[in-house]
């Protein structure tokens, strides 16, 4: 469903992308992981038309980005970092203006926002103003915006920065209620316990490179089953076991302090790049 192949992009001297190549299956959720600055919100941003790119293809649902724009951002949504919902219009005019951008016939798009404002459980609020919806609300505003002319392909980048755990979790249901119907997920995020509980895939981004794409679990058993964190000389090492037992014989010979715990995918990151999910 998404085809990307050999993506760079430069911006002037940097070069932000090197060489990005991935493949997503329809109906699959998979995340895309990386610090600041690694090249997410580049490659989202090329995807959806917003950016252009410096060499290579991508495609969505066999659409060339570049030859067959119009139709290529005909089958994807895009819910962005920050909140672009217009505020002075109501929750219902929000979507209603989307779905005439992309040429709905009036009564099919009245039906579908009347569909998604209760599928997002905002059927109560669309005559409400977005601007005086809190941060959760707007989300699901934009989610169900997206998803107005019923694309394929759902971008969500960075959907539940600065929502309460809370809040994130009921967005979280709504995303796998979404690849559920069949939408393929194309997701970003610095909240790596989001990526492992989502995704299907993952891939590790690293100074606009590739550095690893696999299921989580396979990530994380790389380098083991469980983790010790312990403080030496004032700085936190990690280090990592197959087994349980494994990990009882190394905790026996410990005089510093310790916590015992599971690896997660954040650990995979970390010995594959040196760095965390920021």
């Amino acid at each position: 469903m998404i085809r990307i192949e050999n993506l760079n992009k430069y911006y002037k001297s940097i070069h932000a992308l090197k060489g990005v190549t991935l493949h997503v299956a329809e109906g699959e959720l998979f995340a895309y992981l990386g610090p600041n600055g690694a090249g997410k919100t580049t490659t989202i941003r090329i995807l959806n038309g917003l950016t252009t790119l410096s060499s290579g293809n991508a495609y969505l649902n066999g659409f060339n980005i570049e030859t067959h724009k119009l139709q290529a951002k005909q089958q994807s949504g895009l819910v962005p970092q920050s909140a672009n919902l217009d505020q002075e219009l109501t929750v219902f005019e929000n979507l209603d203006v989307h779905g005439r951008l992309f040429g709905m016939p009036a009564k099919k798009r009245v039906e579908k926002i009347h569909e998604l404002l209760e599928y997002v459980d905002m059927a109560d609020r669309k005559d409400s103003l977005t601007k005086h919806l809190s941060g959760g609300l707007k989300r699901r505003v934009m989610v169900a915006r997206a998803l107005v002319h019923s694309p394929k392909i759902l971008f969500l980048d960075e959907p539940t920065v600065g929502l309460d755990a809370n809040i994130r979790r009921r967005i979280w249901g709504l995303v796998k209620k979404i690849q559920q119907n069949g939408t393929t997920i194309f997701l970003t995020t610095h909240y790596i316990e989001e990526a492992e509980f989502l995704a299907q895939r993952v891939s590790f981004l690293d100074k606009g490179a590739i550095v690893a794409v696999d299921m989580p679990q396979n990530l994380m058993r790389r380098i083991g089953t469980w983790a010790i964190d312990r403080i030496t000389d004032n700085q936190m090492e990690t280090v990592y076991f197959k087994t349980r037992e494994d990990a009882n014989k190394y905790i026996g010979g410990q005089k510093e302090s310790f916590t015992l715990r599971r690896v997660n995918l954040e650990d995979a990151f970390l010995s594959l790049t040196g760095k965390k999910v920021l």
